[in-house]
């Protein structure tokens, strides 16, 4: 008898362990699958930020090239705070 509740206690505790790597396995794949579609929205932001960042950056160039061509102390005032100087250059 006492070969059979060593083998009980033995089969409970392994039982109580495949429980708890089951559950563990859950809650790692809720994790990973919330952090995967998390960076995914992070991507598709940086992605939309360096797209505007190429067009401002477009758009600071040939106001500074229309400046040079019409100098104007309004948009000199405005394109000096920014860096942009005369040669086109940040």
């Amino acid at each position: 008898m006492g070969y059979c509740m060593k083998s009980d206690t033995t089969a409970t505790f392994l039982n109580f362990v495949l429980v708890l790597l089951a559950i563990s396995g859950v809650f790692f794949a809720i994790v990973t699958f919330k952090y995967t579609h998390d960076l995914g929205q992070i991507q598709r932001q940086a992605a939309v930020d360096k797209d505007l960042l190429m067009r401002v950056e477009a758009l600071a160039g040939e106001v500074n090239a229309y400046n040079q061509k019409s100098p104007s102390p309004e948009l000199t005032r405005i394109l000096q705070p920014l860096g942009i100087t005369k040669s086109g250059s940040k």
